[in-house]
């Protein structure tokens, strides 16, 4: 049966709001969006009336790990098992907080997404990228195993891949090819959650990294690099990466590079907010939390200015709605980008029409009210316009569709 939803506002993802409008699902499809004045006669749908109707969210940088820790040596501890059956949970947080689809960029994604497909499962559209690929002693490397336990995790598909040299790269990427990842996530500079590693110094090889955006392309794929630093970004952007995530050290150079290329900045603000002053990072990452969060602000407020395109997201993957970068919270990212001088609904297009750009071939039709496109649709008791922070807080997200099925 066909649904109407008639509102106030509709916030179509990319353009001006539409004043007074409907949206018309069609099983899975927008049949139709604009206004009320010029929508089709709809005998016999279910009408529903909202304040707001947008797309719904894209996060096109979390984490399916089924964690209750921030310490990622701490993931082989677990059985996968146990972490694979927390984020069905994860996955009903998304759907409340209005996440319909997720790029999820190295986690048990690339495993509960069939679950989601099949029907077996209620979550989010999960385009995965399997196993994260990192140098040895990189960003993906968990430094105190000794070396073969860290190859067996990745070679048993744990959330880390070890690669070193062209051959090894191409061959990384294939084995998460024949998983049917979507997207290629790589570790390109050092990290903050990772021990003995930098974030500024870039780690994957010149030759490394055009092997794996080579191969990716093959299969109309594109890369996304975790990148701190600016030598890893640069290298990187050269190499032919379709998205910088996170962009800590982003300058005019890497903007510059970053428009030329066409490549995309996906911020993550969230994971640096609440993190930062939680009391569960390790010493070490606590250090170097603390030496990148202000520059990271400034970068995503430059990035902004000079015209750099960005998408959402927010590098969450705890489990629990009471521990901070936990699924659920993954709205607060958007008031995070206006706080860095973002407009709420230049905030709100990063979150929705932004959100298939970073998937480039593979991208659905998605994250715009558009007829023809995904029925994936909230509704709001308010406007987010007015307040950005309302898309924060899941009690107000008073229905979700996802597919033309209401989740919520």
């Amino acid at each position: 049966m066909a649904v109407r939803i008639e509102a106030d506002q509709l916030l179509p993802g990319r353009g001006a709001p539409v004043r007074d409008g409907v949206v018309v699902l069609d099983g899975g499809t927008i049949s139709y969006a604009g206004p009320a004045a010029e929508a089709p006669e709809t005998p016999g749908a279910t009408v529903v009336r909202a304040r707001t109707a947008m797309p719904g969210l894209w996060d096109c940088h979390g984490h399916f790990m089924g964690v209750t820790y921030v310490d990622i040596e701490r993931l082989p501890q677990e059985p996968v098992a146990l972490r694979a059956a927390r984020t069905t949970r994860d996955m009903r947080a998304a759907l409340d907080a209005g996440v319909t689809s997720v790029r999820e960029v190295g986690g048990l994604g690339i495993h509960v997404a069939r679950a989601v497909e099949e029907g077996t499962l209620v979550g989010p559209s999960i385009y995965a990228a399997g196993t994260a690929l990192s140098t040895t002693g990189g960003h993906g490397d968990m430094h105190s195993y000794p070396l073969p336990w860290v190859h067996d995790f990745g070679h048993l598909g744990g959330e880390f891949r070890l690669a070193d040299g062209p051959a090894e790269c191409t061959r990384a990427v294939r084995e998460q090819l024949r998983r049917n990842a979507k997207v290629i996530k790589i570790f390109a500079s050092g990290g903050v959650l990772s021990e003995v590693d930098h974030p500024i110094h870039q780690q994957f090889t010149d030759a490394e990294l055009r092997a794996i955006v080579e191969v990716a392309g093959l299969a109309d794929r594109v890369v996304a690099a975790h990148c701190h630093g600016k030598p890893g970004m640069m290298a990187a952007l050269e190499a032919g990466v379709h998205t910088i995530e996170h962009g800590t050290y982003l300058d005019e150079e890497v903007a510059a590079a970053m428009k030329e290329k066409g490549a995309i900045l996906v911020p993550t603000r969230t994971i640096i907010s609440e993190l930062l002053g939680s009391g569960l990072l390790p010493a070490y990452a606590q250090k170097k939390m603390a030496a990148v969060a202000d520059r990271h602000a400034q970068a995503v407020a430059f990035a902004r200015e000079a015209g750099v395109s960005v998408s959402m997201g927010t590098d969450i993957a705890m489990t629990g709605a009471d521990l901070p970068d936990s699924w659920g919270r993954n709205g607060r990212e958007l008031g995070l980008l206006v706080a860095a001088g973002f407009t709420p609904l230049e905030a709100i297009e990063s979150a929705t029409a932004g959100g298939p750009d970073t998937l480039g071939p593979q991208a659905p039709r998605s994250g715009q009210l558009l007829a023809g496109y995904d029925a994936d649709v909230i509704t709001l008791d308010a406007d987010p316009l007015g307040d950005i922070a309302i898309l924060a807080q899941p009690a107000h997200i008073t229905g979700v569709w996802k597919a033309g099925q209401r989740v919520k």
